[in-house]
Formats: structure tokens, C-alpha cells, sequence
């Protein structure tokens, strides 16, 4: 082939295998094999020839090949909302460090609130082999999995409840926390109390409304629709929402807010109005301590959330949990301040 035609190298080489290390180190291949494996019959001596030979070589094991011996991969998949969503940073944080003392991976996705995206990437995790899923649904049916779980995927499903499936689930009391919040606020003399959620389809924002409106129904208090907004959390519209409750001759005199991104727009819409209102809100939020009065939350354990489900998957995995279940951890008030104000007039 002429100079100018042939191939440039490729600047990649051919991954050391084990022979490779078995000649570096002067073993045999089943001492090597031993010694990646953490297998036992290996003296100290010759396990230490055989790491320095791995180190030297830069050799990993070739897990693909150990799958198809053992049928597992040691890795789970976590089917997320949105990874950028601070109520999910320790709820993955959790989920990791019980595959972590279980020796599998954790590998992530956002589905960002689509269903579409959630079925393709649970499915293209299962694809991958992973060996279980934790998943918080985008959709409200998961009959797609089915196939999968009969197959074995280990399957759980965190925050919210799947569709249509019987399958195991671990969610937070958001009916019986919203209760609480609202009864709060009507306990230090409110009355008119709004409710900014998120959209309706989702299961926690549908509980948490029920919850808001079980206790204005307990207190004996009739809800108007003015007092009610659920829809997507972007900041135009919860701020649009909020000024529309806090205007008119009878505005409301205290909000409960239905989640962490609604609440940071309703904290910046209150804070460039005089009047004092009283806010809880449902999840806490970094820095609701330090706020001028500090933010009144109902706070739901997201590691705690992360961790039973996680626990439930491998609890599924080595068959000590065959029947599905759904639990349900609570929630709870933290005063701090702007949810003991009082109506302002």
C-alpha cells in the first residue's frame, strides 16, 4: 500500500489479558484467576507477584465473561425524575451505598417527568443487563415491565406507586403530611390558605391536595378555586399563581406550598411584598433555617426512601422478599417560623 494510503495507527491498544499477567508474574492462568477472583489457594507471596504483574499492566477483570458464568452483572439501575432535583441527590446517595455493600454498581438516568423517556431508559437498563430496578415513575403504567420482571429484574418503585402492576414500593405519607401542614397553619388562625402543587397526574401532588383539602374540609372552611393552582413548577407560573392569591380584596394569608421548587418562587414572590404571610411548606430545602422568619417545612427522609427501597431490591434479589409491598414512611412538621405567623388582618 502506498505511504499515502495506509491507515493511521490507532493510538489504542489491545487490553492485557490474564495470560499476560501470568507471564509477567511466572504463574499459572487458574493462580491469576484465583487471585482476580478472591479466590482462596494462592500464598501471599505469589498473590503479591501477581498484583504487582496486575498493577504494572494496568489488567482489569472482563466482568462480560464472569456474567455469562454467574447470570448477574452486580449492577442495579435507578430510573430518576430529574438527577438535578436536590430531593434526589441523597435518595441516589442512598441507593448507591446499599449496592456498594452489596458489591454491585449503581448506573442513573433523569426521565425528566416523561414517560416515554422512562420506559426507554428502564428498558434500555434492562438491556444492559442490570439486575435490578429502582425506579420513580414518570408514567402511570408500567405493564412494560412485566416481561422483565418475570424474567428477574428485581423491581421497586420509590416516591410514587407504579401502574397497573403489582410490584413493591416505598413512598412518604404526603396525605397525611399535608394534613398536618395545612392544620398547622389553621391552628395559628388562618383561614384563607393556598395551595400551589405540581401537576395533578403525579401521585404526590394528587395526595398532597387531598390532604390540603381534607383538612380546610375537617376545619370546616370552604375552599375556593382561586385558593388552588397545580401545574407545572417553572417559576413563571408558580409566581403567577402566587400574586393571583395574594391580590384581590380577600387574598389568602397563608400558602402551603406543594414542593422544594415551588416553594423557592413562592419565598422570592413573598419577600418583595410588605405584608406578612405564612408559609409551610412540603420538603425542606437548603438554607430554610437562615430565612428571615426561617421556613416552616413538613420534611420527608429522602435517604430513608432511597434506603428501603434500595434494601427491598436485594432483600428481592437473594429471595428473602418474594411478596410485594407497599410502605409508606412518614413525614414530619419542622417549625421555624413563617408558618406560626399570624394573618395579618
Amino acid at each position: 500500500m502506498p505511504e499515502t494510503q495506509r491507515r493511521p495507527e490507532s493510538r489504542y491498544g489491545n487490553r492485557p489479558t490474564m495470560k499476560d499477567v501470568a507471564a509477567r508474574a511466572g504463574v499459572g492462568l487458574k493462580t491469576v484467576s484465583r487471585v482476580v477472583n478472591g479466590e482462596p489457594g494462592v500464598t501471599p507471596e505469589t498473590e503479591r507477584r501477581v498484583q504487582e504483574a496486575i498493577d504494572a499492566l494496568g489488567f482489569r477483570r472482563n466482568d462480560s465473561a464472569r456474567v455469562l458464568r454467574k447470570g448477574r452483572t452486580a449492577s442495579i439501575g435507578l430510573v430518576l425524575e430529574d438527577l438535578a432535583d436536590p430531593f434526589y441527590g441523597p435518595l441516589s446517595r442512598a441507593v448507591e451505598e446499599v449496592a456498594r455493600a452489596h458489591g454491585a454498581l449503581l448506573i442513573n438516568g433523569s426521565s425528566a417527568e416523561d414517560p416515554d423517556r422512562e420506559q426507554e431508559l428502564a428498558l434500555a437498563l434492562c438491556a444492559r443487563r442490570v439486575d435490578g430496578l429502582v425506579v420513580i415513575p414518570a408514567g402511570d403504567d408500567h405493564r412494560y415491565l412485566e416481561p422483565e420482571i418475570k424474567a428477574g429484574v428485581a423491581t421497586v418503585f420509590v416516591d410514587r406507586p407504579a401502574g397497573h402492576i403489582d410490584a413493591d414500593c416505598v413512598l412518604s405519607d404526603n396525605f397525611g403530611g399535608a394534613h398536618e401542614g395545612v392544620s398547622h397553619l389553621v391552628a395559628h388562625g388562618h383561614r384563607r390558605i393556598g395551595f400551589i402543587g405540581d401537576m395533578p397526574r403525579i401521585h404526590t401532588a394528587a395526595e398532597r391536595l387531598r390532604g390540603y383539602r381534607t383538612a380546610m374540609e375537617d376545619a370546616g372552611i370552604a375552599v375556593e378555586d382561586v385558593w388552588m393552582s397545580l401545574g407545572a413548577t417553572d417559576p413563571l407560573r408558580v409566581r403567577r399563581a402566587a400574586e393571583e392569591m395574594l391580590s384581590g380584596p380577600a387574598p389568602v394569608t397563608a400558602i402551603f406550598s406543594g414542593n422544594n421548587r415551588v416553594t423557592v418562587t413562592v419565598i422570592r414572590v413573598l419577600a418583595e411584598r410588605t405584608r406578612r404571610v405564612a408559609l409551610v411548606a412540603f420538603d425542606d430545602l437548603e438554607l430554610a433555617d437562615l430565612l428571615q422568619p426561617g421556613v416552616t417545612v413538613i420534611a420527608q427522609d429522602a435517604a430513608l426512601l432511597g434506603r428501603t427501597a434500595a434494601e427491598r431490591l436485594f432483600g428481592q434479589l437473594d429471595g428473602t422478599l418474594i411478596t410485594p409491598e407497599r410502605i409508606e414512611l412518614p413525614t414530619r412538621l419542622v417549625r421555624r417560623g413563617s408558618g406560626e405567623l399570624p394573618p395579618a388582618d
